[in-house]
């Protein structure tokens, strides 16, 4: 199955062009291991309203089944990615973030302090991850079984669980 997929870095250092975006260009490369087609990659100010407007309009295109956000998790002041897809979203996923702060705890205790959240607007999936490098490595091979079925389910497609993995589903 074939999944297009957007990109957005969320980092004030990265759009102000004294960080060069490294979580981005590595998110994207893991998405194109998987087989997806990244179609857009941008990389945007910690800004909710700015970050909603994105997800929306990328989402709302008809165009992409998948955005992965990179950044803007943690607890600090100007971390409002979550914010801004709950602004967004019109269901939860809670299970996938439970997933990625699970599987990354037993490489990072820290792990669990990113407020990421996935959830759909439409048939599109959105999922944050934190704006590591390393993070998003690991959280793209903790989501590689899960995504694709999910990206299925938010079209409407092949509903039925056919394989023994998804049978306790």
């Amino acid at each position: 199955m074939q999944m297009r997929a957007v990109v957005i870095t969320v980092s004030d250092k990265g759009y102000a062009g004294l960080r060069k975006d490294a979580s981005g260009p590595a998110l994207a490369d893991a998405l194109r291991a998987m087989g997806a087609e990244v179609v857009a990659q941008a990389v945007v100010p910690d800004e909710r309203a700015q970050i909603a407007a994105l997800l929306r309009q990328h989402a709302q295109s008809g165009a992409v089944d998948l955005i992965i956000t990179t950044g803007g998790t943690g607890a600090a002041p100007r971390d409002v990615t979550p914010e801004a897809t709950r602004d967004v979203i019109t269901r939860e996923m809670p299970g996938l973030a439970e997933l990625l702060r699970w599987e990354g705890y037993h490489k990072t205790p820290l792990a669990v302090l990113s407020r990421g959240i996935a959830g759909l607007l439409g048939s599109c999936l959105i999922v944050n991850l934190p704006g590591s490098p390393r993070a998003v490595r690991e959280g793209m091979e903790t989501l590689a079984g899960v995504l694709p079925h999910a990206v299925q389910m938010a079209r409407g497609e092949d509903l039925e669980h056919k394989s023994e993995t998804h049978e306790r589903a």
